[in-house]
C-alpha cells in the first residue's frame, strides 16, 4: 500500500488499484472550472454579518467549524449540513463542506481578517488518487469542491488549505461551540433577521405550504396503507426535497393518540378517517432556512363536534398569542396570552376547577413558540436576556404554536376528550406594529381547512 493510499478512506472490499491503472487514472482529464461568476447565496450580505462578529470580540482569534462527519453504519456516514453559525458568516452551506472552518484572525487595532480554511479540489496528477478512490472526499464518489481559487471568489474570503491549520485543540482563541460566550454571541447575532433572510424564510413557508397541499390530495392512499402515517411523511419529505435541501426537522405525522405524543417522528400507525391527523413539517430551503408548520386536520375532511370544541379553543389561544406580537412586547408575552385562553377553556369544560394556577399545563405540555431561521429551534444559545426573557424587535421570525394534548389514558378528562391531540403552528416576523404572518397562505379556521381539504381532495 502506498503512502497515498494509506490516507485515502477507502472500504474493505475495495478492489487494489495497479500502477498501470494509477497512471492511467492520472492523464487526460479536461479542464472543468466554475463559472467566473458563481457566488454563494446571499454574498453581499456575508462581511456585514463578520463585521458584527468582529466588533465583538476587538483582538481576539474566533474559529467557527463548520462540522465533522458522523458514521451511521460502518462506512455509510449521515448526511451532512454545516453548523448553522458558519453557514451564517460564509454562505456555504453544502454537504462538501465536511471538516471546513472558518478563523477569524484580529487584523489591525479592532477588526478581523476572515480566513477560510478548507479542503480543495483534489489534483488529478501528481499520483493523488483522492479524486477517484476516496469514499469520503473523493470527487467521482461526493461531488466536485471547488480549488481555493474558486472558493475565495465564491465567498469573498481568503481561502487556506485545511492542512495549514493547527488541530483545533492547539490552535489558541475562542473556538465554536466549546467557547460558550462565542456560542452565545453567534446565536444572538442572528436574533435580528435581514431582509435577504426574510426573503428566504418566506420561500421555506412557500414551499411548506406546497407539501400540506401534497399532504391532502394523497390522503385517500395514506388512509388505504397500513403505516399511513409513514405515506405522509415522505409525500411531505418528496416536496421537501425537491424544493429545498430536505425538512428541517424530522417530520411529525401524528394520527389519533399519537397526536398527544409532542414529538412523534415515529410515523408508524394506521389512519383513522375518524380522527385527526397532526402534521407539523418544514421544508429547509437550499440555504438551510426552515419553516415550521403545524395543522391539525380531519382525516374525513370534516371535524366531528368533539374535535371542533377542542380545535377552536387552540384556535382562540393561538389568536391572542398573535395579537400579542409587537416591537417591545416581552417574548413571552404571547405564550402568557395564549394559556390564559387555554386555562380558562378548560375551566369552562369543567376540566379545572379555577384558571387561576398553572394546572392548565397538564394539557398543554410546552412553550407556545420559538425563535425560527436557520435551525427550526433559532437562536437557542442567546443569554436569557436577550431572548426568552427579552423583548421583541422588528424583524424577529418566531413561531406560535399552542396546543392540547389530552391524553388519552388521563382520568381527569371525560371519555370523549381522551386521545385528543391538536396543535396549531405560524410563522410570523416582527414588525414596526405588529407581525406578519408569513403561513397565511394555509387555513387556519375550522371552516376554512374543511373547504381547502374538499377543493384539495376533489381535484
Amino acid at each position: 500500500m502506498t503512502e497515498t493510499s494509506s490516507r485515502l478512506n477507502i472500504g474493505s472490499h475495495d478492489l487494489p488499484v495497479s500502477p498501470e491503472l494509477s497512471r492511467f487514472m492520472a492523464a487526460d482529464w479536461a479542464a472543468s472550472p466554475l463559472p467566473d461568476s458563481a457566488r454563494v447565496p446571499g454574498y453581499d450580505v456575508m462581511p456585514a454579518r463578520r463585521a458584527r462578529l468582529s466588533a465583538r470580540f476587538s483582538g481576539e482569534r474566533l474559529v467557527i467549524p463548520a462540522g465533522e462527519l458522523k458514521v451511521r453504519t460502518n462506512d455509510c456516514d449521515h448526511r451532512f449540513r454545516p453548523h448553522s453559525a458558519y453557514a451564517w458568516l460564509t454562505g456555504l452551506t453544502g454537504e462538501d463542506q465536511v471538516g471546513h472552518v472558518l478563523v477569524m484572525e484580529p487584523s489591525g487595532p479592532h477588526g478581523h481578517e476572515a480566513v477560510l480554511y478548507l479542503r480543495p479540489r483534489s489534483p488529478r496528477s501528481g499520483g493523488n488518487e483522492e479524486f477517484y478512490r476516496d469514499r469520503r472526499y473523493g470527487e467521482f464518489w461526493v461531488g466536485r469542491r471547488p480549488d481555493l481559487a474558486e472558493a475565495e471568489r465564491l465567498t469573498g474570503i481568503r481561502c487556506e488549505h485545511l492542512d495549514g491549520l493547527a488541530p483545533l485543540t492547539a490552535l489558541p482563541g475562542r473556538i465554536a461551540p466549546a467557547d460558550t460566550e462565542l456560542t452565545a454571541a453567534l446565536s444572538e447575532l442572528r436574533l435580528i433577521k435581514d431582509a435577504w433572510e426574510v426573503g428566504q424564510l418566506q420561500l421555506a413557508v412557500d414551499h411548506t405550504t406546497a407539501g400540506f397541499e401534497d399532504v391532502v390530495r394523497a390522503l385517500p392512499q395514506a388512509l388505504g396503507h397500513p403505516r399511513g402515517e409513514r405515506w405522509i411523511e415522505g409525500v411531505f419529505g418528496l416536496r421537501a426535497r425537491a424544493e429545498g435541501n430536505g425538512t428541517g426537522y424530522d417530520t411529525i405525522a401524528a394520527s389519533g393518540a399519537h397526536a398527544c405524543v409532542l414529538h412523534w417522528i415515529r410515523n408508524d400507525g394506521r389512519l383513522d378517517p375518524d380522527e385527526l391527523l397532526l402534521l407539523d413539517a418544514g421544508v429547509e430551503t437550499d440555504t438551510l432556512y426552515t419553516a415550521d408548520i403545524t395543522r391539525t386536520l380531519p382525516l374525513s375532511g370534516r371535524f366531528s363536534p368533539v374535535q371542533r370544541q377542542v380545535y377552536e379553543l387552540v384556535l382562540a389561544a393561538q389568536d391572542a398569542g398573535i395579537a400579542a406580537l409587537r416591537p417591545g412586547a416581552s417574548f413571552r408575552d404571547f405564550h402568557r396570552a395564549g394559556m390564559r385562553v387555554i386555562a380558562e377553556g378548560l375551566a369552562e369544560w369543567g376540566v379545572l376547577k379555577h384558571a387561576e394556577s398553572d394546572l392548565h399545563r397538564r394539557y398543554t405540555l410546552c412553550s407556545s413558540g420559538h425563535m425560527l431561521g436557520l435551525d427550526v429551534h433559532d437562536c437557542a444559545q442567546a443569554r436569557a436576556d436577550t431572548y426568552l426573557d427579552g423583548v421583541l424587535e422588528e424583524g424577529q421570525v418566531l413561531t406560535v404554536e399552542p396546543g392540547l394534548y389530552l391524553q388519552p389514558d388521563d382520568g381527569t378528562l371525560p371519555a370523549e376528550l381522551r386521545g385528543i391531540g391538536v396543535r396549531i403552528e405560524d410563522d410570523l416576523v416582527i414588525t414596526a406594529d405588529g407581525a406578519r404572518l408569513m403561513s397565511g397562505a394555509l387555513p387556519r379556521t375550522v371552516a376554512g381547512i374543511e373547504e381547502w381539504m374538499g377543493a384539495l381532495l376533489e381535484g
